[in-house]
């Protein structure tokens, strides 16, 4: 085995799935999904884990899955954090150069950097991103990159995710359990634009909306630059609850009829289409037609819509969204969804399923939206300035998951400012 190759593991825990991903990276730069696999999720409700030893569970389901298809197992992973606790804000930040020589240093924006670390926030809560939107000198505006420049003051713009340090230790706890180290967490959507977003988009403008079971999140870029992201706590199994109530049936009943017949349009449904649903305990068979079905469907996706338009307009740049929205995710894959959007909005849409032109792979099925954000974990956890450190485990058998092995993740050690300092230096726009 050549010793220069980087591997990766990653581990997205959602609310219908959790999926796990890994792959590798040559000496030679290039990028290889080696495995891919996935669980029914249990413990996990809308992006949140309440349950640690069932989300625990489907973490280790994965790791093993992962470790049989690709022949290793792996001692760390990143992993995804969503749910609706996550909330960001901006912040500015300035510092005056009072050496004689007046030049910017690496130094100097590492220290702006940390300072955001120690911005006072709401009780229970811990800073998730530090990410870095733009930089003035001297009352020069957006530049990119100030290191080696003259000047006498530095200005810096941020924007900053925040979530529940409950949330972030449950995830911490479950991927020990499962016998792993948790190197970093990374929000979702920032994953999720990693695999599906191109940066003519970014640049221009655009919104990525990411469909999932239990949350509905969204990324707003313009110029480059992240400029919003919220997490709305509905999602498809909101849908498929509503097709429960709605239809009297039982809810994994539900779940097929939305994932089979459903569409966002209620107008586009066959009125003559009906699906017979079986009774319950002896009950007479019932007919659904599938219009109804869609209406249902309709009704709630449009209450999803209006609260990503409201976040949208928050972001400050609604009217300039070149390249309109993106959406993905598996809950993406609803019949007409692009349609309604379209006509909910106004703005093009497109379906943004992982970029595959930029990895090489033999795993089947990875062009689907639904793992997005897991490959978007690796792609971002290449970039990190600590990937090198985990390292495959060659054994052909791995340890049974005994909680009083597991050490604790030293994930503070690595969520550090210095650790990530070098990647956003590099690119300050897109860079976590």
């Amino acid at each position: 085995m050549n010793s220069k190759t980087e591997y990766i593991a990653a581990i997205d825990v959602g609310t219908s799935f959790t999926v796990g991903i890994a792959g590798k990276k040559t000496n030679d730069g290039k990028m290889e999904v080696i495995a891919l696999a996935s669980t029914p999720s249990e413990g996990v409700k809308r992006g949140v884990v309440v349950n640690i030893e069932e989300a625990a569970a489907g973490i280790k389901r994965v790791s093993d899955q992962l470790f049989a298809e690709a022949q290793m197992g792996f001692d760390a992973v990143f992993a995804g954090i969503a749910g609706q606790h996550i909330r960001s804000f901006q912040n500015h930040c300035s510092k005056y150069i009072d050496r004689s020589e007046n030049e910017i240093t690496r130094d100097d924006v590492e220290d702006l950097h940390a300072d955001m670390f120690k911005q006072k926030i709401g009780p229970g809560e811990t800073i998730i991103h530090v990410i870095p939107q733009s930089f003035t000198v001297d009352q020069e505006p957006d530049v990119k990159n100030p290191v080696g420049m003259a000047g006498k003051k530095l200005e810096a713009d941020y924007h900053i995710l925040v979530g529940q340090e409950t949330s972030v230790q449950n995830i911490e706890k479950c991927i020990n359990r499962a016998g792993l180290e948790l190197v970093d967490l990374i929000f979702e959507p920032l994953a999720a634009s990693e695999a599906v977003l191109s940066e003519d988009e970014k640049e221009a403008g655009v919104a990525l909306i990411d469909f999932g079971g239990g949350t509905t999140d969204l990324i707003v870029y313009y110029d480059g630059v992240i400029r919003h992201t919220a997490v709305i706590p509905f999602g498809g199994q909101v849908i498929a609850t509503d097709i429960k109530e709605g239809c009297s049936i039982l809810q994994r009943q539900a779940e097929t009829l939305k994932v089979k017949f459903g569409s966002a349009l209620g107008d586009l449904a066959d009125e003559n289409k009906v699906v017979s649903i079986p009774g319950i305990t002896g009950r007479k068979p019932k007919e659904i037609s599938f219009r109804n079905i869609a209406h249902i469907i309709q009704a709630r996706m449009e209450e999803i819509l209006d609260a990503v338009l409201l976040e949208i307009e928050k972001s400050g740049v609604a009217d300039k969204l070149g390249a309109g929205i993106v959406i993905t995710g598996g809950g993406a894959q609803l019949t007409h969804l692009p349609e309604l959007i379209n006509w909910k909005t106004g703005y093009d849409v497109r379906m943004g399923t992982p970029d595959l032109s930029q990895i090489q792979t033999e795993v089947k099925g990875l062009g689907n939206p639904r793992y997005a954000t897991a490959l978007g974990l690796m792609l971002k956890g290449f970039k990190n300035p600590h990937s090198g450190r985990i390292k495959p485990l060659l054994t052909k058998e791995k340890e049974p998951m005994e909680e009083e092995e597991v050490k604790p993740a030293k994930r503070g050690l690595f969520r550090e400012w210095a650790k990530k300092i070098s990647n956003i230096l590099e690119t300050p726009a897109h860079e976590s």
